[in-house]
């Protein structure tokens, strides 16, 4: 059973690096990312948060053709560094989630989030991409530590 939250996000800017393909490969692009702000003082800046952004339906969308972007929280006025491209969640109305443990497993999180829980929940789901916000790293936590929040935007 999922515990979820109903709640009003804030606009977040996102320094992010895009990625095509299965989205359990885009820790690929989270490498670049990380190889582009290493030095940078974004990762000083709160609100510093590392983002996952995914754009297209794994149910009907071929694994080559998904999108999404592995990302970086920055505040408006910081300077992206070069490589980086600027990407704006709306801000609004959200159901999130928790998962503690391996990344592995976040395919099968997402998969009863956006089926079971979001048709029995009563809520819509709103325009624009679902994303997951990462608390820790496996270069700093175990896997079974991973501390992941998955974000659904809701209508109205």
């Amino acid at each position: 059973m999922l515990n979820v939250q109903i709640e009003t996000e804030p606009e977040k800017r996102v320094a992010v690096v895009s990625h095509r393909g299965p989205y359990e490969t885009i820790s690929e692009a989270f490498d670049r990312l990380n190889k582009l702000t290493e030095g940078s003082p974004i990762l000083d800046t709160p609100p510093a948060a590392l983002v996952g952004i995914y754009y297209d339906e794994p149910k009907t969308t071929p694994p080559a053709e998904l999108r999404s972007d592995a990302g970086i929280v920055v505040p408006p006025n910081v300077a992206l560094p070069p490589g980086l491209t600027e990407v704006r969640l709306a801000a609004g109305k959200y159901a999130r989630t928790t998962h503690i443990g391996p990344y592995q497993e976040l395919p099968h999180v997402w998969a009863r989030f956006k089926g079971a829980w979001l048709s029995e929940s009563g809520q819509r789901r709103g325009k624009g991409p679902t994303y997951e916000r990462y608390w820790n790293t496996p270069m700093n936590a175990k896997p079974h530590e991973l501390k992941t929040e998955l974000f659904i935007p809701l209508a109205g």
